[in-house]
């Protein structure tokens, strides 16, 4: 197994301690909204990555959503997805291993997109703000 390497970032690197620490009784919530930690392959390093991000679910389906605030570019973890798909999922103390599918086709991406700003709202004003489309990942059970 590959060597973890924690965010640089201070607050992201808490609050996966935290929540993996408490199995999510503590660092569930993030500026009021529920969350899970994405457990991903750097794509250089192949080293274990953790993010925290918006917990968002489409049915049965968790969406992962590479807003970066609206930023031009899209967040590290969306390039380590992309370079592989394979994850581990935990929404407090259940831990999922999916592959992630990009969400290309329009239909489905704009229904999913529905389900993301509704568990989110911030999400729609994030896109006014960049140029670029804001990814959406289906996870999908191995």
């Amino acid at each position: 197994m590959a060597d973890y390497i924690p965010s640089p970032t201070e607050w992201v690197r808490e609050h996966v301690e935290t929540y993996e620490a408490t199995d999510g009784a503590e660092g569930y919530e993030m500026r009021g909204m529920p969350t899970v930690i994405v457990t991903h392959t750097g794509r250089q390093t192949g080293a274990v990555r953790k993010s925290p991000l918006m917990r968002v679910k489409h049915g049965e389906t968790y969406v992962l959503v590479g807003s970066k605030g609206g930023a031009p570019e899209h967040p590290l973890w969306v390039r380590n997805l992309r370079a592989h798909p394979e994850i581990a999922l935990r929404d407090k103390d259940q831990v999922f291993d999916v592959r992630v599918r990009e969400v290309e086709d329009p239909a489905e991406r704009a229904v999913m997109w529905q389900s993301a700003v509704a568990a989110f709202p911030d999400y729609a004003t994030y896109q006014t703000r960049t140029e670029r489309l804001i990814p959406l990942f289906a996870c999908e059970p191995r």
